[in-house]
C-alpha cells in the first residue's frame, strides 16, 4: 500500500459506499433549498403586501460577499460558491415573480387582445398577461374573430405579427382602437410602425421591443424597450405588469431604438451570417472542428448553429426593415477588408495597429469582459 493511501486510512472505503454518502448528502442539500424555497413563498407575500420590488440588488451583493467569505474557511472556491448563489438567487427571484409578488393585490383586470396571438411571441405576451389576471383574446389568420373587431372592444390592443405585414395590420386596427385604450406593437424596428399607429390611433401609444426570444426559459431579467409616444397613464400600467413577471424595461425615442438595433441585431446577425457562410462554402466538417475546439470557438459555433436553427424571412425581415443597413454593413466589408489586407501581406506592424486601435475603443470594458466571458466559458466547459 502507497504512502497516500496509508496516511488516509477512509480511502479504502468502496467508491460505491462514497458514491452512496454524496447522494445522502445531495438529498440534504435539496431538503434545504426546499426549505429556502418556502421562506421564498413567504418574502413574496410580504412583498405584495407591502409593495415591496422582488429585486434588491443591495441585498443579493451582501448575500453573495458573505456566502463568499464563508465559503473560504470551509475549502470551498469562492466563485464556485457564488455562481451556485447566482442561480439560487434567480430561482428565487423566478419564484417569486410566479407568486405575483410584484403585482398589486386588487389588480384591475383589462381586456388584451393580441393580434397574432397564435404565433411564439404573441402566445409568449398572451400568457404573460392572462397570468397576471387579465382577460386575453386571441386573434390570428384563422380565428373567427377579427383584428378589427378586437380592438374596437379590447382595453390593449398588442400587434405580434411578422415584421413584413406589421404596418398593413397596424394600419388596419389602428383606426378602430378606443380613446382610452392601449395600442402597441412588438416588432423589432420601431420608427416606421410607430408613425403607422400615431397616424390615425385616438388612443395610447407605446412602441415595445421584447429583447427577447419567445423561447427563453424565464422572463427573469430579460429587458423590453418601450417607446412611449403617447403613452398617458397606460406607460405606468404596463411598466408595472412588465415588472410583475420580472423584466427590465427602459425607455428610449423609435429612431434612437433603430440606431441601437443596427448594431445589436443588424451588425451582429449579418456577422454570424457571414461566419455560417465561410464555413459552409469551405465545406468544414463540423465533427472535425470540434475535435480540435476550444471554449471560444465552440461559443462561437453554437451561437451562430443557433442562429440558423432559426427563421430565416425573420431575419431578413430584420435586417432589411432597419435604415442603417447598408452603412453598418458596408462598414464591416470595409473593415474585414482592411483586416485581410494586413493578413495577406504579413504586414505586422499594420496588424498590431488595428489591434491596438480596437483595444482603445473598447477602453475598460475589456476587463468586464475577460470577466463574464471567463464565467460563461467555464459554464460552457461544465456541460461539455
Amino acid at each position: 500500500m502507497g504512502a497516500e493511501a496509508s496516511s488516509n486510512p477512509e480511502s479504502t472505503r468502496p467508491l460505491a459506499v462514497l458514491r452512496a454518502m454524496i447522494d445522502a448528502v445531495d438529498r440534504d442539500m435539496l431538503q434545504l433549498l426546499s426549505r429556502r424555497n418556502a421562506l421564498v413563498g413567504e418574502v413574496a407575500q410580504y412583498k405584495r403586501a407591502h409593495r415591496v420590488p422582488i429585486r434588491d440588488f443591495t441585498r443579493e451583493r451582501e448575500i453573495l460577499d458573505d456566502r463568499r467569505r464563508r465559503a473560504a474557511p470551509l475549502g470551498l472556491r469562492g466563485e464556485l460558491i457564488e455562481s451556485i448563489f447566482r442561480m439560487v438567487l434567480w430561482g428565487s427571484r423566478d419564484r417569486q415573480a410566479a407568486l405575483k409578488a410584484a403585482v398589486p393585490v386588487n389588480v384591475d383586470p383589462k381586456t388584451i387582445a393580441i393580434i397574432g396571438g397564435l404565433g411564439a411571441m404573441g402566445r409568449c405576451v398572451g400568457d404573460l398577461f392572462s397570468d397576471l389576471g387579465h382577460a386575453v383574446m386571441v386573434v390570428d389568420v384563422n380565428t373567427q374573430l377579427t383584428a378589427e373587431e378586437a380592438a374596437a372592444v379590447a382595453d390593449v390592443v398588442v400587434v405580434s405579427v411578422p415584421i413584413a405585414v406589421t404596418e398593413e395590420v397596424l394600419a388596419r386596427v389602428a383606426p378602430r382602437v378606443r380613446a382610452d385604450a392601449l395600442l402597441m406593437d412588438v416588432t423589432s424596428i420601431k420608427t416606421r410602425p410607430v408613425a403607422v399607429m400615431m397616424a390615425s390611433c385616438k388612443g395610447s401609444v407605446i412602441g415595445t421591443h421584447p429583447l427577447f426570444a419567445p423561447s427563453v426559459h424565464s422572463l427573469q431579467g430579460q429587458r423590453v424597450v418601450l417607446c412611449p409616444v403617447r403613452g398617458g397613464d397606460w406607460l405606468a400600467w404596463l411598466t408595472q405588469m412588465l415588472h410583475a413577471r420580472g423584466l427590465v424595461t427602459m425607455e428610449t425615442t423609435p429612431t434612437d431604438h433603430d440606431r441601437a438595433m443596427s448594431i445589436v441585431q443588424v451588425l451582429t446577425h449579418f456577422a454570424t451570417e457571414v461566419l455560417g457562410r465561410t464555413l459552409a462554402t469551405l465545406g468544414v466538417s463540423i465533427d472535425d472542428t470540434l475535435k480540435f475546439t476550444s471554449p471560444v470557438y465552440l461559443m462561437e459555433l453554437l451561437m451562430t448553429a443557433r442562429h440558423f436553427s432559426q427563421s430565416p424571412s425573420l431575419y431578413a425581415s430584420i435586417q432589411m426593415s432597419n435604415d442603417e443597413t447598408d452603412r453598418v454593413t458596408s462598414a464591416f466589408v470595409d473593415a474585414a477588408t482592411e483586416w485581410r489586407g494586413a493578413v495577406n501581406r504579413g504586414d505586422h506592424e499594420s496588424f498590431e495597429a488595428l489591434f491596438e486601435e480596437v483595444r482603445s475603443y473598447f477602453g475598460g470594458f475589456t476587463d468586464q469582459a475577460l470577466e463574464q466571458s471567463s464565467f460563461l466559458i467555464d459554464r460552457l466547459v461544465e456541460r461539455a
